[in-house]
This record gives structure tokens, sequence and C-alpha cells, in this order.
């Protein structure tokens, strides 16, 4: 929105709302009428599509047993690559390229064993040194797995602020001794997306496989997975997806690479029509299911059927219109109202850049994070000094943000905050 068009008026917002094309979602979702919930980049509500989804696959075990394998509202078998077709526009992939399966460190673990490939002086990872723990954790040890020392295999590209990463420095850093990229499509921390299309293309065309970690991008940000060549991708589905807690992941392999055997070999990876011949020989899926390994987490799927059918009634490009509109209004109140309180958007301010959540730094943040909760507002603390707030498309409201806003400054103006220790819950 254009800065003569901004207003800091409750009345302001209400417009919005009543000109916001995605509105009937939001009736969707079990929303506390005492509370604002801002945590969705870090877990999604659960909605009454997601339930029934739930529910019925529960009927399915109870009615069928075992034959709920094959029988019911949503067959257990094929639910993986149901999922996955789902999941396929929101990523701008082919349905044959995505699969439900696994976890996002354990699909990591997966797609490292299958795509890092060292040979003569090509031995290195290169990832980002602003990057979720749990990816390098697992890039580390698949270094070690590998006979290598992480120390000197495991580069990570540095930041020039300690907020954002410069696709020039990770271009810079795709040295000939590199034999694998993973880098994340949207810092968890700043909420910078990167260059995915430039930075594929120039890991293609210095031979370098390329792969992403979409976890704090999928279900808030279009993507062009296939189109841009990028060789794989994985991701959670419990944060802008609303999977719930635990929900399987996420993962998706460019169909370039159909028929490469799986680096962690699992018989939920074989062709459907031969997995129950009992062979010792695997005849991988000629697709991303291939990469599956063991038996699905049903109902730990099963809330998706009914979560992804909303995304694909409001389409990822009004979700990603109001996402930016949201956020773009979160900091405009932030500059107009809590001036003078030493607050630092750390986000993009360019819509491009931006993704699905504005983190607001302060030295007081996890005092001023459990003021918040006091005052009715779920926000997410991030340590040092990071409150992160993640105003959701689909059952967020402009009204909300600005009433986050106006707590936050009551909040900062009788210091409200100083009622509490400045230390991270154990969940933060």
């Amino acid at each position: 929105m254009e800065a003569s068009s901004f207003r800091s008026t409750r009345e302001y917002a209400e417009r919005m709302d009543q000109a916001d094309s995605l509105s009937r979602f939001r009736a969707e979702f079990y929303l506390k009428s005492d509370s604002i919930y801002m945590d969705g980049n870090s877990l999604g509500l659960l909605s009454k599509r997601a339930e029934h989804a739930l529910m019925e696959t529960l009927s399915d075990w109870r009615e069928h047993g075992i034959d709920g394998w094959m029988q019911g509202n949503h067959p257990w078998f094929t639910m993986s690559e149901q999922v996955g077709e789902m999941l396929a526009p929101l990523v701008g992939a082919s349905p044959e390229e995505v699969i439900a399966t696994g976890s996002t460190t354990v699909n990591l673990h997966q797609l490292v064993s299958s795509f890092y490939k060292p040979e003569g002086i090509r031995t290195k990872i290169l990832a980002d040194e602003l990057t979720f723990p749990s990816d390098i954790y697992a890039l580390q040890s698949q270094l070690r797995a590998r006979g290598c020392d992480p120390d000197t295999h495991l580069i990570r590209v540095k930041s020039r602020d300690g907020r954002f990463l410069e696709e020039d420095d990770i271009i810079e850093a795709m040295t000939e001794d590199v034999a694998l990229i993973v880098l994340p499509t949207v810092l968890y921390r700043s909420g910078q997306i990167l260059d995915m299309k430039r930075l594929t293309e120039e890991a293609r065309r210095k031979g370098i496989p390329i792969g992403f970690d979409g976890c704090h991008s999928v279900g808030a940000v279009p993507h062009a997975f296939s189109e841009w060549g990028v060789d794989f991708a994985y991701w959670c589905n419990y944060k802008h997806l609303n999977g719930g807690p635990g929900s399987v992941g996420g993962l998706y392999v460019n169909r370039s690479h159909f028929g490469t055997l799986p680096g962690l070999a699992g018989w939920f990876g074989s062709k459907k029509e031969k997995q129950f011949d009992m062979a010792h020989t695997l005849e991988p899926a000629e697709s991303a299911g291939a990469f599956q390994i063991g038996t699905p987490h049903v109902l730990s799927l099963a809330p998706l059927l009914g979560s992804l059918e909303m995304f694909a009634e409001a389409g990822i490009e009004s979700i990603r219109r109001k996402s930016l509109g949201l956020t773009e209004y979160l900091m405009a109140l932030i500059d107009s109202e809590l001036d003078g309180f030493g607050f630092f958007i750390g986000s993009p301010r360019d819509d491009v850049r931006r993704g699905g959540h504005v983190s607001l730094e302060h030295p007081e943040a996890a005092r001023i994070c459990k003021a918040l909760k006091q005052n009715g507002v779920i926000p997410d603390f991030r340590a040092p000094n990071i409150i992160r707030l993640a105003p959701v498309a689909l059952y967020s409201t402009y009204a909300e943000v600005w009433e986050v806003v106006r707590i936050l400054k009551d909040i900062m103006a009788e210091k409200q905050y100083e009622r509490f220790s400045n230390e991270r819950e154990v969940v933060a």
C-alpha cells in the first residue's frame, strides 16, 4: 500500500477487512475470541476441514481395520501421493515430482544421501550461516558418515549484517570443490526470500546440484521449482499449511532425477504394484515417491487433506497478495506507532524479498513476548532479540494487526515487560 493511503485507525483496518476476498476462510479455523494468533509461521491453527479429514481417517480405521489401506474415504496406501498432488501447485511442480513423507530433517537426510556424490576435488557442501540449526546438524552428520570433516567440508556463507544473505556472496562460494548446495527459501529469522531462480541458474551453470529448505515459504509464497530447474526441495507442513503438530513433511524431486536410486531405501519407495511382491531387490517408483522410506504416518498425514482443500480454493497468488498486505500494514503501524520505543524491523521492506512474517528486534524481546502473551497476543521469540509476528492470510485480519500494535504500544508505554525476566521459555 502507498504511504498516502495508509491510515493508523482501527476503522481503516476494518475497511481493509471488508474488502478482503479471503475473509470467508477465517470461519474455517478454530480461533479464540480472547486472543490474537501471530505464530502461524511456527504452527498453523487447526481448521474444521483438517479436523474432519482426520476424523474420517479414524472412522476408516474403526470400520475397515487393515482394509483401510485400500478402502474407505481416503485409502492409506496412496494417501502420500494424494497429498503430494495437492501440494504440487504450491511449489510449482507436477504431481509426480512431489510426495508427502517423513519430516523435514529425515527428508533432508534422504536427499543429501541421494544427491551428495563427492568425487575428485568436488567434496564440499555449500550452506549458509543463517539457516535453521537442524539443517546444519544433518549436513554435518552426512559429511561425517562419508568420512569428511564438517569443519573443512561444510561451507557456510557469511551474512554481512547478521540478518540477510547476499546472492552475490552465495554465487561466489559456488567454487569447483562444491559437490552440493542446500539453502533456505526464506530465512527463518529475518524472513528474507532468497532469489531461488538466480541461484539455481548459477548452480546449474556450474554443474552443482542445488536443493532448498522450504519450511518458511511453502503455503505463503509461490514457487516454480520445476520451471527454475531446482534439483530437490523439502519442507514441513505444520506452519503455513496448517497440517498440525508433527505433520508429515513434503519432498520435491525434479523429474530429471527420476530413476535415481534413493540414498536411504525403504519399501514405501517401491513401485506400488511391486511393493507387496516382498522381493529383496527394490524396484523404486518412477516419481518422487521413490524417496519415501517407511510406512506413512497416516494420522499425521490426514489433516492435510482438509487443509489443502482451502489452499486450492483460495489460490496461492491470492494468499501471497494478502500476506504481503498484512505484513506491510504491520510494518507501517510499527513505524508510525512505536517510534521511540527501541524497535527495529529486521525484515526486508521490499515485497519481493519478504516472506510471510515480520521480524521485530528489541533488546527486551523475551520479556516483551511474555507481556504480549499476558495481553492475549501469541507471538514467537527467537534468541537473542527477535519477536516474530506472522499474520496468516487465511485467518488473520487487518484489525488484528492494528490491535497487536496497539497492545505493543501499551506494553512499552507502561513498561509492562519489566514484570518478566528477559529469558526465553523452554519452547520459545
